[in-house]
This record gives C-alpha cells, sequence and structure tokens, in this order.
C-alpha cells in the first residue's frame, strides 16, 4: 500500500495515555492511515522522527485568534508549540453572530484583544482580518473565512456579549421574553452552522449585565457542547463566580467549561470537586503564568463608566468626572505593564509608572490620556497579587488536575503582548513535563489533545488512530521550550520542528510552508 506521508521511527502518544511505543504513522489525504511498523512501505514523502515524540495536534482551548489567525506569524508562533487548533469566540465577544453595527462594536470593544477585522497587523503580517470583512456577519460566514485560508484549524464559540449586543445594544435591563427568545434563535442558528458552544465574558460588556437565568436560558439548545464562561469572579473571590457556573448549570442541565481558572488552589480546587461531586459536568482551561492581559479600560475604569458606549465613557474621562476615582487604583499603576497603545507605541513594553515618567505625567493622568487617545482599544499585561512562589505553586496543582485542559489565552495584538500566545504550550512541555514531572508525557497528550477534542465535540481530533484526522506533530523531547518572556514575547518556541494538519506539512524543519489546509471546524 502507498501513503502520501509517513512519519518514521518515533515514539508515538496516541492521547489515550497509554505510554509512548515505538511505531511510524502513515498518513493518506486528510487522515492518519496505519499506525505501527510500516518498513518498506511505498510513500511520497518520508519525515524522520527518530529520538522525537509524535502526538496529536494540540487544540488551543482558550485563544484570541480571531483576526489574528489570518498572520503568518501567528500561525508560526501556535505550530512551533504544536498547536494545530484554535478555539475562537471566547469571552463572549467576537465577530459573529451580527449585524454591521453589532460587528463594529464588537470588532472595537475588543480590538486589543482579538485584533482589528481588517487592516493590516501590527507584525507586519498578512492582513489581519484574512477572508473576513466589515459588515454584518453570520457564523457559517465566519467558518466560511477561515476554512482552508490559514495553517490552523479553527473552531468558534457563539459570543453571549456579542449575540446579547445584537438584540439590546448596550442595555443593562433584563431581557423582555421576545427579547430573550431572539437571543436564542441566534444561539440555534449558530449551532446549526456549526459552532462548538457558547462563551460569556461576566467581567466584559454587555455580557456584565446578564443573570444566570439567562445565560441558562440560552444554555439550553447546546445538546451536550459546553457552556464556556470567563466567571465574573476570579482568585479569592472565585467562588462567587464559581457558584454561577455551578447555577446556570443545574438549571440548564449543559456541560460548563471556565475560561483560564487561575488564583489560589486552595480556594479553587475545592470549588471544582464539589462541582464535580455534585453532579456537574465541569472542565476548564489555564496557562502556565502568573500575569493576565486583557483591554486597559476593564481594569482601570469603575462600573459606573459605560465602556459599552465608547462616546459616553471618553467624555466621562475627559470631563473630570472620575476624578475621585483614581486614587483608588494607587496600588494598581505598579502592576500594569501597557502592551498595546495604537498612536502612542513608544509607550508599549513599558511600566505605567515608567510610561507616566517619561510622559511628564502622574500615572493616572497619562492612563487617562491612554485611554482618550487610543479611544479605550489600549491594552495591558497585569501582574496579579498572588505573584510569587505560592501563586507558582497554585499554577502547577491547578494543572494536574484531571479537569484541566491547556488554554493559553494568548493575545497577539499591540507591539508588547503577553508572551503566553508565543510559549504556552512549548512551557507545558518543557517546563511542567520534562523539568519539574507535573506530567508525564503522555498526560500532556491527554490535557492538550484528547481531553480538548472530546469536550468540544471534535471526535475525529485528538487521537493517533487509524481514521482520524492528520493533525500531527512531531515533538524533541530534549529541546522543547518556550522562548517568549515579558521582555520579548514574540519570540517562537523550539522543539517542534514538524507539523501537519489535516494531512499536509504546514511546518517543516521550523518553518512554515506555506500552506493552508486548515479547517474550520464543527461538531461530529
Amino acid at each position: 500500500m502507498a501513503f502520501d506521508v509517513i512519519i518514521s521511527g518515533g515514539r508515538v502518544l496516541d492521547g489515550t495515555g497509554a505510554p509512548p511505543y515505538r511505531a511510524d504513522v502513515a498518513v493518506t489525504g486528510d487522515r492518519v492511515a496505519a499506525v505501527g511498523r510500516l518498513d518498506g512501505a511505498e510513500t511520497a514523502s518520508v519525515i524522520d522522527a527518530n529520538g522525537r515524540f509524535v502526538a496529536p495536534g494540540f487544540i488551543d482551548c482558550h485563544a484570541h485568534g480571531d483576526a489574528a489567525i489570518f498572520d503568518p506569524a501567528v500561525q508560526l508562533a501556535a505550530l512551533r508549540q504544536g498547536v494545530t487548533t484554535f478555539v475562537l469566540g471566547q469571552d463572549g465577544l467576537s465577530f459573529a453572530p451580527g449585524s454591521a453595527a453589532t460587528v463594529a462594536y464588537a470588532a472595537r470593544y475588543f480590538a486589543a484583544v482579538n485584533g482589528p477585522l481588517s487592516g493590516r497587523s501590527r507584525s507586519g503580517g498578512a492582513p489581519s482580518g484574512g477572508a473576513l470583512s466589515d459588515g454584518a456577519l453570520t457564523v457559517a460566514e465566519l467558518l466560511q473565512g477561515y476554512d482552508r485560508a490559514v495553517a490552523l484549524n479553527a473552531a468558534y464559540l457563539l459570543p453571549h456579549g456579542t449575540i446579547r449586543y445584537d438584540v439590546m445594544g448596550p442595555s443593562s435591563g433584563t431581557p423582555a421574553r421576545d427579547e430573550l427568545a431572539r437571543m436564542l434563535t441566534h444561539v440555534e442558528r449558530g449551532l446549526s452552522d456549526g459552532a462548538v458552544g457558547l462563551s460569556s465574558g461576566l467581567e466584559y460588556l454587555p455580557g456584565r449585565y446578564a443573570s444566570a437565568e439567562e445565560l441558562a436560558a440560552l444554555c439550553a439548545p447546546l445538546a451536550g457542547l459546553p457552556y464556556v464562561t470567563h466567571m465574573r469572579a476570579y482568585g479569592a473571590r472565585a467562588g462567587v463566580g464559581m457558584s454561577e457556573v455551578v447555577e446556570i448549570a443545574q438549571r440548564s442541565g449543559t456541560a460548563v467549561h471556565v475560561s483560564h481558572l487561575h488564583g489560589p488552589a486552595d480556594v479553587l480546587l475545592p470549588l471544582v470537586e464539589e462541582a464535580l461531586a455534585g453532579g456537574v459536568d465541569l472542565t476548564y482551561d489555564s496557562y502556565p503564568y502568573l500575569r493576565g492581559n486583557t483591554i486597559l479600560a476593564m481594569v482601570v475604569l469603575p462600573p459606573e463608566v459605560p465602556a459599552a458606549e465608547p462616546e459616553r465613557a471618553l467624555e466621562m474621562l475627559s470631563s473630570g468626572e472620575l476624578d475621585a476615582w483614581w486614587p483608588e487604583l494607587a496600588q494598581t499603576w505598579p502592576r500594569l505593564t501597557i502592551s498595546h497603545a495604537p498612536g502612542l507605541e513608544w509607550a508599549e513594553g513599558l511600566g505605567m509608572v515608567e510610561a507616566a515618567e517619561r510622559a511628564g505625567l502622574a500615572p493616572h493622568e497619562f492612563c487617562r490620556r491612554l485611554l482618550i487617545e487610543t479611544r479605550l482599544e489600549a491594552g495591558c499585561v497585569t501582574a496579579r497579587p498572588d505573584e510569587g512562589p505560592e501563586g507558582e505553586e497554585s499554577v502547577r496543582r491547578i494543572l494536574r488536575h484531571p479537569a484541566q485542559t491547556g488554554g493559553s489565552d494568548g493575545i497577539y495584538v499591540g507591539g508588547h503582548p503577553h508572551p503566553r500566545g508565543f510559549g504556552a504550550f512549548a512551557r507545558f512541555l518543557g517546563r511542567h513535563v520534562r523539568e519539574l514531572g507535573d506530567w508525564t508525557w503522555e498526560q500532556a497528550t491527554v490535557h492538550l489533545s484528547s481531553h480538548p477534542a472530546r469536550r468540544f465535540g471534535l471526535t475525529d481530533r485528538g487521537l493517533l488512530r487509524r481514521g482520524f484526522a492528520a493533525d500531527i506533530v512531531v515533538i524533541d523531547p530534549a529541546t522543547v521550550a518556550d522562548l517568549a518572556t515579558y521582555e520579548t514575547p514574540r519570540t517562537p518556541a523550539t522543539g517542534v520542528s514538524d507539523v501537519l494538519v489535516s494531512g499536509v506539512p504546514v511546518l517543516a524543519n521550523g518553518a512554515l510552508t506555506g500552506k493552508t489546509p486548515g479547517r474550520a471546524l464543527r461538531p461530529n
């Protein structure tokens, strides 16, 4: 029998949790054709994997590549870590479904997170909107824009905040019966178009205004797919957020998945165990860093500022209405590093205090200037209060839990983003497997491949098995490592040299091949 590609001589991590074993992997078309000893088999191409692991491609359960995925630099960053699939539509805000006004709102409000829908990327790559364009957008159209347009696969969550805005605008009110019905129609149509779940962002706008009752009602059509949530509270207050997650799960009967779980393990893990013991089908993703990255406005503006109404928010910033608020942030300024500042690029990579000093302003004055001049688009990296040895130990305990899946929370916007988008998965492998032993290699493959595939209904991915999709990575266990740091966050990882997506080599000897076989993935 002849095959298109044979990956020979490697040790297979098949995604089942079984120990690695010596085998060749053959690919025909976009599928795994055989796994075993294939000496003498005919093939058009051979990849020598001697001394390396061969594993199913990793699924990044929480990536903000909604526009950035079209940038070759972002594709390289993911593939060099073994990531072959992004789960997009996170935190309740993305580009579909919605009218032109809704798409424009979501694109503008989350520009520092998801990137601009159109225009050129800051890293000099292809237009960041790729095959997408401004205007009304359905989930089907969004997925069509991703399909075979990039080197990675893309799966998409229905963003609750986008749907709410499309029906209710920036309103903080409880939806009327007809409004809830219209939101439910969006969910049903989006699922039929191929979405893999529903996401919410309960610290962002307008998701912040939703009740558990509203969210549970919108979960009704999910039919086994997950409700994925950026909770209302994390860290020491995670009990508040988790109790709402449990309430939504119990009201709706849906599976739930908590985004980027972080904080003290002594607080978080008992909450996870309590939910599981109560019959909640719960998973979560986490990343191996202690700092966060988000829009500056969410960190520094008080709740009464309507960031969902940018003109009013900017008016409040300019008028001095917030003068009494700024002293409350004295302890916050030293924890902020500016990641994205269009028009003030000189400040990117500087701490808020240092940037303010260079501008000859107090930190609050410079922050206000930054928000006004970027029209609320500025982004920041945030050091959390739990940073330190205890925080690191919590990260390790949280990732060891069986309910954990890998997610980078990668943000690729701006001149100085968090390094997690360029290094999280390589850090899982190099630091937490090879150096610290938090996982074995076979456990890592479960957490990063097969477990996420099951969670999002991607039943033909996540395992190296005959008939499964040929998303395959070749990993050098001795050298895989993250190289991106807070000082140099855009540095690609090392140790993953060859990657196939849908049977097509997209990374060879560590370089992009230029092929774009990535699929828009739908539950199957």
